[in-house]
């Protein structure tokens, strides 16, 4: 048995083909969708890189790990204290330390590990290779790197490979080279002109006017990405940036594959593709950040192909990215670990069995402070700390009509919210209840000052909204986090 994971960063399954994109975007990962299942309802737990790996590879919440941030206390995994053996339980209940039990020799190729001081990452695995920026790679750097490992061992049995993308995360890197497959192709057209100058009055880390986060500056390692979106022409240069780092990850996976076949090992191979999260890009007015609890920042893409699986089956369930280890272990038919909060949904890959959840909860507490349900059509939203975007405490958006998240709907719609606010307590109780310690970490963030990348900016990007015509914001923000302007 061969396993081979496409882990590609900040890809938005709905900017795929097979997940009815326009654009010619992704041959390669829709033909391995067309050969095995596409899940439409796939979730990470823990948004956004470091929470979100964390709990894929542990098989927990991060509010069980401790990791939902990206500094702090709550960006490291918590001690199992007193009680902790010789070995860690990482070193057996990881993902990979799970599989290399199984009998499966377990490789990585990923710069993850040393961009995140995220050590735990490389639990369980037998060769760990970093590419060595950091997570500024470019599949140039991380190919020939998979293809040297390709031909040394790809004909022995038991091995998962994963391999590690890094080009649709900002700052977007493709080569200039590559040149621009979609310049003649229209963007998505839900980002009219007026939708585009109301994002363009709009306050917070990664809007339309302050892409580098707390500023209009342009990154001068990647000038080609704009720094202010001040028309539609930025706006299609900052969607085709993201585009062509898809369109040129599809195209080293099409070489990977290649290599396969050449060694005769494609066709009985298991392939997963998926991501850590995804990306906004104009939803709650924030662009090229995954900065929220919502549906572009966590929904994500998950395509098993399986030996003697499903083919060209779609599954609508609602799942987690922390799924996947209990449902390798059905898959493989070995025992789950018992510290997993996953649930096994082998019986959509083996033969089209509806086993998903009635509701999934997903947090981000890096940029913001946020946890959110998504149940049926809705998603119910609660802000802990607005990471300076003004967000009100309670956001409901129906995602069947209103994908796009442009119409907040909470206030017309008191029963719905308080059906998603009892599935959060109800998520959050029994969380609570199965932990070791009394703390919740997305507390621990705000007792912090909040999220990492929301601390200590405040004084500095007040001073850039007056000189942007935003000051109209100001007042609310101090009264929001008046520790941000305390001596």
């Amino acid at each position: 048995m061969r396993i081979l994971y496409l882990d590609l960063d900040t890809l938005r399954p709905d900017h795929l083909g097979c997940y009815g994109y326009h654009r010619d975007i992704s041959p390669n990962i829709d033909n391995i969708a067309e050969q095995g299942v596409r899940f439409n309802n796939y979730y990470c737990s823990d948004a956004p890189c470091l929470p979100s790996r964390t709990a894929l590879m542990s098989g927990r919440f991060g509010i069980h790990t401790g990791v939902v941030n990206h500094g702090g206390i709550a960006a490291d995994m918590r001690h199992e204290g007193k009680n902790r053996d010789f070995r860690d339980k990482l070193g057996f209940d990881s993902l990979p330390a799970f599989l290399r039990s199984a009998g499966f020799k377990t490789v990585s190729i990923s710069p993850f590990a040393e961009r995140h001081s995220a050590w735990t990452f490389y639990a369980g695995f037998n060769e760990m290779y970093n590419t060595g920026k950091c997570g500024a790679e470019s599949a140039d750097d991380i190919t020939p790197v998979a293809l040297k490992w390709i031909d040394a061992n790809a004909r022995e049995d038991n091995w998962f490979l994963h391999i590690n993308y890094w080009d649709a995360h900002t700052p977007y890197r493709t080569p200039l080279e590559f040149g621009n497959p979609f310049k003649d192709d229209p963007i998505p057209n839900w980002i009219t002109p007026e939708v585009l100058e109301y994002h363009k009055r709009m306050v917070g880390p990664h809007t339309a006017l302050d892409l580098n986060m707390y500023n209009g500056d342009c990154d001068p390692y990647h000038p080609e990405n704009p720094g202010e979106i001040q028309n539609m022409a930025d706006l299609k240069k900052v969607i085709d940036r993201y585009d062509c780092g898809i369109r040129y990850m599809d195209e080293h996976i099409g070489t990977i594959l290649t290599s396969l076949s050449k060694h005769g090992v494609l066709d009985d191979l298991a392939i997963i593709v998926s991501a850590d999260h995804g990306e906004n890009l104009g939803e709650l007015g924030i662009y090229s950040e995954h900065a929220t609890a919502d549906n572009p920042t966590c929904r994500i893409p998950m395509i098993i192909k399986w030996p003697g699986g499903l083919k060209g089956h779609v599954d609508k369930g609602l799942h987690y990215n922390l799924d996947l280890a209990p449902t390798l272990a059905e898959l493989l038919a070995e025992k789950p670990a018992d510290s997993w909060d996953g649930q096994s949904y082998a019986d959509a890959v083996k033969n089209g069995a509806e086993c998903g959840r009635p509701y999934v909860v997903i947090s981000q507490c890096a940029h913001v402070c946020q946890r959110s349900v998504r149940f049926g059509p809705w998603l119910y939203m609660r802000t802990y700390h607005d990471g300076y975007h003004l967000f009100p405490d309670e956001m409901l958006f129906n995602i069947a009509n209103d994908p796009y998240e442009q119409h907040n709907v909470a206030y017309d719609n008191y029963n719905v919210c308080l059906e998603g606010a009892y599935y959060l307590m109800k998520w959050h109780d029994n969380m609570m209840k199965s932990m070791d310690c009394d703390t919740d970490p997305l507390w621990t963030v705000i007792m912090e000052g909040g999220p990492y990348h929301a601390r200590g900016h405040l004084k500095a990007y007040c001073k850039r909204l007056e000189e942007t015509g935003r000051g109209y914001a100001i007042s609310e923000l101090k009264k929001r986090h008046p520790r941000e302007f305390e001596i």
